[in-house]
Formats: C-alpha cells, structure tokens, sequence
C-alpha cells in the first residue's frame, strides 16, 4: 500500500489552453521520464459516439499529447486506438467524424480499431466476472495512456480512467447480441469493469475534466460550472477517486473504484498536486 501511494499523487491544473496547460502538467506529472524507456505507446481516448466533446476525448488535447511525446522522443511509435461501443458507426466512422484521421496524417500517428485487433486469451481465476478475457496484444505491448472525459455514467456511476479501458473489448467477445457493441458489460458493470483493470489498467491517465459530464455520459447537462481543469497522474484509482471529487460523488460508492482500492491503486489519501 505505501508503495501505491509514492505513485499515487494526483497533478491538476487549472486550464487555459491545450498548449499552455498540457505541457506543464505532463511535466510535473513525469510523464517523460516514464517515456524514456518505452519503444511504443497506445494513447486511448474516450471515442464512444461520433458525439462531440464533452460526451468524448477532444481531439485539441490528444493532439497536444502527442506534440508532447515527439518532441522528447520523436522515434517514438503512437498509437491512437479505440474500441467504440457505438450501435450504428464503426471505430473508422468516428475516428474521421471527431477529426482524428487527419490528426495521424499531420502528425506520423496511426490509428488502431480496438475492435478488430488481434487478440490474446487469458485467465485469472481471481476475477469473478471474467475469468477469462480477451484483449488486444497490442496493449500489453505498449504504454497505455488513457485520456478520458469527466462524465458520469447511468449504470457504473462514472465513467473516467479505469471504465475508459472497456474501448479494449472486442465486440467479437463481448457484444453477445446486445445493440451495443459491448453489451455484456452491462450486467454486473461494476465487477466487470474492475476484473478488465485487473487483466489491463492504464500505465497512466490524463483527464479533460475543463467542462464534464454532471448526469449521464452521453445526455443530460454539463457540470455548472465547469471545473475548467487538468488532471494526471500514474495511478488510475487515484485519478478516478479525483474525479468523482469533481463531480461530487462519493468514490466508494462506485463499486469498481471500491474493490480496486488497495489492489489496484490507492483512493484515500489523495494527494493532490497543484501545477
């Protein structure tokens, strides 16, 4: 637990500008150092709907991100990958509609349907709810850096870092004739989101949490007002409990940030670090 809590620190900054914001917060947070070793990187935003933001990951932000990480390490591979659980748009359809496409034409990125990439099968017999997933390779190839949006969510709660990973399901697995490309998710979604982190976590989020999502993830009003902030940090227990704070919701009563405290993260205490 003292070990979680050393990576713990949750680095926030108010926002002015994707690039006058991002980059310090980057910095103070020790993203590049973290870098420096790594041959790959998957960036996963929150692309669920061809919706504009603040329902997804907005595109002035990842572009920043990636700006970020090739000025330090321009043989860096990135990857943007997402996995939408739309039930009428593909992963490409909303990638060119949010602006996405012409972001990896400018800037040597590529971009990765989760959906169809190839797999890997694995087992935990821990995990109650999937003792077995398949996940992309790719994933636990890289460094995974989830961007999600502040939103909360009408099943799980929230939806921040640790739900954003349920892009990484293949509806060829988990869409099981749900509308919804990952249908299955929805029964138990607190114990279903918190066995997918215990197969793959983020190695490290940044939260868009500049307008948010008061009520629901895809409906409803923006928060009023707008937190108007930044958010990062390596520990995505720690990043989703600050997140709930800005919403006003109480962490442990999110099932999935419940049972991942102490496992996978730590929620209490926050440290929490002004930029």
């Amino acid at each position: 637990m003292e070990e979680m809590q050393n990576n713990s620190t949750v680095f926030t900054s108010s926002f002015i500008s994707w690039q006058e914001s991002v980059p310090p917060l980057l910095d103070a947070a020790g993203l590049g150092t973290r870098l420096a070793s790594t041959e790959k990187v998957i960036i996963k935003p929150n692309l669920v709907e061809p919706q504009p933001p603040p329902i997804t990951t907005p595109l002035g932000l990842v572009t920043v991100l990636v700006d970020y990480i090739l000025s330090s390490f321009p043989n860096l591979e990135i990857i943007i990958g997402e996995g939408c659980g739309s039930a009428s748009k593909n992963t490409w359809q909303v990638f060119e509609f949010l602006g996405y496409t012409k972001l990896a034409a400018l800037n040597r990125v590529t971009l990765m349907d989760l959906n169809d990439a190839p797999l890997v099968h694995m087992k935990n017999r821990n995990c109650k709810r999937w003792p077995e997933m398949s996940l992309p390779k790719i994933v636990f190839e890289s460094f995974l850096i989830s961007v999600p949006v502040l939103k909360a969510h009408s099943l799980a709660g929230v939806t921040l870092s640790m739900k954003n990973m349920i892009g990484l399901a293949p509806p060829s697995h988990y869409q099981q004739g749900g509308n919804w490309k990952k249908a299955s998710f929805h029964a138990g979604i607190q114990e279903a989101v918190f066995d997918l982190n215990r197969y793959r976590t983020p190695d490290f989020t940044l939260l868009d949490a500049t307008i948010g999502m008061q009520e629901a993830h895809l409906w409803g009003p923006t928060c009023d007002p707008p937190p108007n902030r930044l958010a990062a940090g390596f520990d995505p227990v720690a990043m989703d409990s600050y997140g709930c704070r800005l919403l006003g919701i109480k962490w442990d009563a999110i099932g999935h940030l419940s049972m991942a405290h102490g496992t996978l993260g730590t929620a209490v205490p926050l440290t929490v670090s002004e930029v």
